[in-house]
């Protein structure tokens, strides 16, 4: 029979088994804590890596738009400068036009208020000789832009002042002067000569 303590096989050594049970606890409780502080990190790492992509990204958009948008900017600044370039030629070629239009409106309109002053005049002077009473003749007329004279020979001295009194009273005349006045006794006539100056006619103010 043999001895049991001289038997390795059979007698292993009670002292291993107490160390490995609390080398292993020992382990399985740092393992824990460091698990922990692990995880935590790692969702913090990959949270502000995720916040980074995306930070990242919405300034490459922002960027991106902003090139788009200012090659829109640059695209419409040619185009309006084209434009300008072209109206700017088609004004050129139109100027010599331009010119000779004015040029003719000009004078239309000149032609059109010396018609009209002179329409004018001719109707003052209608007027002038429908103001002559009975009795007395107008020998010479003149008639300028600006004044009149008139000859006349009357047989009767009131009608002189009908006559001078009507002159007065004309719209268009502004001052009237007695000249001369001579007596011709062998014609039993007497000679009168008017002169007067005419208001300013709408029609003078051109240039």
């Amino acid at each position: 029979m043999t001895n049991p303590k001289k038997n390795p096989k059979l007698n292993p050594a009670p002292a291993l088994v107490p160390d490995k049970i609390a080398m292993s606890k020992r382990i399985s409780s740092i393992n824990l804590i460091n698990n922990a502080q692990n995880g935590f990190f790692a969702e913090f790492v990959n949270w502000t890596l995720t916040v980074g992509r995306i930070v990242v990204i919405t300034t490459e958009v922002i960027a991106l738009g902003a090139f788009l948008y200012r090659f829109s900017l640059d695209r419409q600044l040619i185009d309006l400068r084209s434009q300008i370039k072209q109206k700017q030629l088609i004004i050129a070629s139109q100027k010599d036009n331009e010119a000779k239009y004015r040029n003719l409106q000009d004078r239309l309109y000149l032609a059109s208020n010396f018609s009209s002053l002179s329409m004018e005049r001719i109707t003052t002077l209608k007027d002038i000789l429908s103001l002559t009473p009975q009795g007395m003749k107008l020998s010479n007329i003149s008639l300028t832009k600006e004044n009149f004279s008139i000859a006349t020979n009357v047989q009767n001295i009131s009608s002189i002042r009908l006559y001078v009194n009507s002159l007065k009273e004309y719209p268009n005349i502004d001052t009237l002067s007695l000249d001369t006045i001579e007596k011709k006794p062998l014609s039993n006539l007497t000679v009168l000569n008017i002169s007067g100056t005419f208001k300013k006619s709408k029609y003078e103010n051109v240039k």
